[in-house]
C-alpha cells in the first residue's frame, strides 16, 4: 500500500506542470475595423469645391452674310476659363458595407476670356467684328453611385461615378465693330448679343476618402472629373435676326472640369 500511495504522489507531481501549460491565460483579440461605421441609412451632404482646371476645345462663332443668307464659321483665336469655387448639396442612402448612392445638386460659375475670330461686318469690307469676355453659370443634377473600400483607422476610401443633366446659362456678350483700314483700329460701335442657355448631358468620375468624426458625421475629401456636352454660347442680335439669321451665333464644344471638394456627410436615420 505504501508503494502504491507513493506512486500516485509522483504521478500527481509530474502532471501538475503539464496542466499549467495546457491552460494559458486569455488574450484579448484586436477589434476588427474593416467595415464602415453605420452600415446603412439615409444621409445628407454638403461640399465646397474648387475648379482647379476647366478646359475645352475652341468655341466657334458664325458670321451671317446678308447678301446670300448664308453663314460661315470662325474659331475663337484664343481663350481660357477662370477657376472658381463650387457649391454642392445632396442626399443619399448607404445600402451596406460597400455600396451607397446619392442625388446631388452642383453649382459653379466661370468666365470665358477670349476673342472671337475677326469677321467682316456689313456694310463695307473695311469693318471687322470681335467678341469680348463672357460669364457662364451651371447647375447640375446628378445621380451618383459609390463603392466604399472598407474603413481603416477611421478612414474610408471610395470610388464613384455619376450621370445627369446640367443647365448651362451664358451671359450676354458684346460685339465690337472696328475699322481696319486707315483708322488705326478704333472701335466704332458695340452691339450686345444675348447669351444662350441649354440643358446638357453630364457625367462624372470621383475618388476620395472620408473620415469618421463621430459615429454619424463624416469628413469627405475627394476629386471629381466631369464632362459637360457642347451647346450654344450666344445668339444672333436683333438686327441679324431681322435679316434672316437664326439659331446660335456662338457655340462652345463642351468642357471638362477637374474639381477638388471638401464636405460633410451626416447620417440622419
Amino acid at each position: 500500500m505504501k508503494i502504491r500511495h507513493s506512486l500516485f504522489a509522483v504521478l500527481a507531481l509530474a502532471a501538475s506542470p503539464a496542466l499549467a501549460f495546457d491552460t494559458p491565460p486569455p488574450v484579448d483579440a484586436p477589434e476588427y475595423t474593416g467595415t464602415i461605421s453605420n452600415i446603412d441609412g439615409w444621409y445628407i451632404r454638403g461640399d465646397l469645391g474648387y475648379n482647379a482646371k476647366i478646359e475645352g476645345d475652341d468655341p466657334t462663332s458664325r458670321a451671317f452674310d446678308f447678301a446670300t443668307a448664308t453663314t460661315t464659321t470662325n474659331l475663337f483665336d484664343k481663350g481660357r476659363f477662370s477657376n472658381d469655387f463650387t457649391l454642392n448639396a445632396g442626399a443619399g442612402y448607404q445600402f451596406n458595407d460597400f455600396l451607397r448612392s446619392d442625388l446631388t445638386l452642383d453649382y459653379f460659375k466661370t468666365n470665358f476670356k477670349g476673342r472671337g475670330a475677326w469677321e467682316t461686318c456689313t456694310p463695307g469690307g473695311d469693318v471687322s467684328c470681335r467678341y469680348n469676355n463672357q460669364d457662364m453659370t451651371a447647375l447640375g443634377l446628378l445621380v451618383n453611385g459609390y463603392v466604399d473600400l472598407g474603413t481603416y483607422a477611421g478612414f474610408t476610401p471610395y470610388l464613384g461615378a455619376g450621370a445627369g443633366m446640367s443647365y448651362v446659362k451664358w451671359g450676354d456678350v458684346n460685339k465690337y465693330l472696328s475699322c481696319r483700314n486707315g483708322c488705326d483700329d478704333v472701335n466704332q460701335d458695340m452691339i450686345a448679343n444675348e447669351g444662350a442657355d441649354s440643358w446638357r448631358f453630364t457625367y462624372a468620375l470621383m475618388a476620395g476618402t472620408s473620415y469618421d468624426l463621430t459615429d454619424k458625421l463624416k469628413l469627405d475629401v475627394g476629386y471629381r472629373f466631369s464632362q459637360i456636352d457642347s451647346g450654344g454660347m450666344f445668339k444672333f442680335n436683333g438686327y441679324e435676326s431681322a435679316l434672316g439669321a437664326f439659331g446660335d451665333k456662338g457655340k462652345d464644344k463642351g468642357f471638362t472640369r477637374h474639381e477638388f471638394r471638401t464636405g460633410l456627410r451626416l447620417t440622419t436615420w
